[in-house]
């Protein structure tokens, strides 16, 4: 018997031997052994490092000059430090609030249009069965991503024309009269919203169709034997399993709300629709590159990305107090 029990204790304490990580050698890792054991991976990921450390990293250091009076035929350090002149100069322009209010509205509207639709969308798609169908449907909602933003603007000036428009042509066959949309204040927001609708929805419906696809599909079957609906399964199953994608991209959005697209604006306002048009990235166009006040277009710029970091940092704070779910 004592033999017996002297045999177990030995392969027991053989088998820990065999388990235990130190017994092969395996010490704790340094840093640079999981560096080595990585590399495929880290050498991937190298370029886009790069990117990251060449184009939003290194030109921080440019927003210097919005605390001085440069000059490019002085230099950054030849120009004379004024302070926050260029700030109090934008806050006391009259039409500093009018292109924040215009920014705000695009930013906002943008945001309580075009981020449900590709999650009705996704959620939609998720219940054709036909294959064939639905692949059609997704590679028709993709392509007008892949448009830039001249074809877009093209189009639109296209369709709304007062003239040959399609849009125009609808309303005066039905015994309306033509309306001037570009040259309209009044539409300019409608007009950018529901194309951005438009050329965001497939893609943007990307990232919640793989979310869906990683559902257990046992919670399905479970609610199918409890006699729930397809609509109750969405409501009880989808919506909460991809929740937390849906917190981060909503912070996400959330954080660039001020960054409203600089090309489709700029190709589709007018001074006639400033009004409603003229927003912080094409004043600051205006600014730095027709008039060459780098300066105080630098110091717009930077006014606008500390206000996106503020509501990054406050929506990501809402988000994991109600949710648990942020991004940091």
């Amino acid at each position: 018997m004592t033999s017996t029990s002297t045999t177990a204790k030995r392969r027991f304490s053989s088998r820990r031997k065999a388990a235990s990580p130190l017994a092969d050698g395996h010490h704790k890792k340094t840093f640079w052994q999981r560096v080595y054991k990585d590399r495929y991976l880290l050498l991937l990921f190298l370029p886009c490092l790069i990117y990251y450390i060449l184009f939003k990293y290194v030109p921080m250091w440019g927003v210097l000059i919005s605390f001085k009076d440069f000059k490019p035929f002085i230099g950054f350090m030849g120009s004379d430090w004024v302070g926050l002149k260029h700030y109090v100069n934008f806050f006391s322009n009259p039409d500093a609030w009018r292109i924040i209010r215009n920014t705000l509205f695009l930013g906002v509207y943008s945001l309580v249009w075009c981020f449900p639709f590709p999650i009705i969308f996704a959620l939609a798609l998720n219940e054709v069965t036909r294959t064939r169908f639905k692949k059609f449907v997704q590679t028709i909602s993709y392509m007008p991503h892949f448009l830039s933003a001249v074809v877009v603007c093209g189009m639109l000036v296209s369709f709304l024309s007062p003239i040959r428009g399609i849009i125009n042509t609808i309303i005066t066959t039905f015994g309306g009269e033509a309306i001037n949309f570009l040259s309209s204040p009044s539409w300019f927001r409608t007009i950018y919203v529901a194309s951005e609708v438009w050329q965001t929805l497939g893609w943007g419906a990307i990232v919640y169709l793989a979310a869906i696809s990683n559902v257990d599909p046992q919670y399905y079957e479970a609610a199918k034997l409890d006699g729930a609906s397809r609509l109750r399964q969405i409501w009880s199953i989808t919506l909460p399993c991809i929740a937390p994608t849906v917190a981060t991209m909503l912070i996400l959005r959330v954080g660039s709300i001020l960054e409203v697209g600089l090309e489709k604006v700029l190709l589709l306002y007018s001074p006639a629709i400033y009004e409603t048009s003229d927003i912080i990235a094409t004043y600051v166009y205006r600014q730095g590159m027709v008039s060459g006040n780098m300066s105080y277009a630098s110091a717009i710029g930077l006014f606008s990305s500390i206000i996106n970091l503020v509501l990054l940092v406050t929506a990501n704070y809402f988000s994991k107090k109600f949710s648990d779910t942020g991004l940091f």
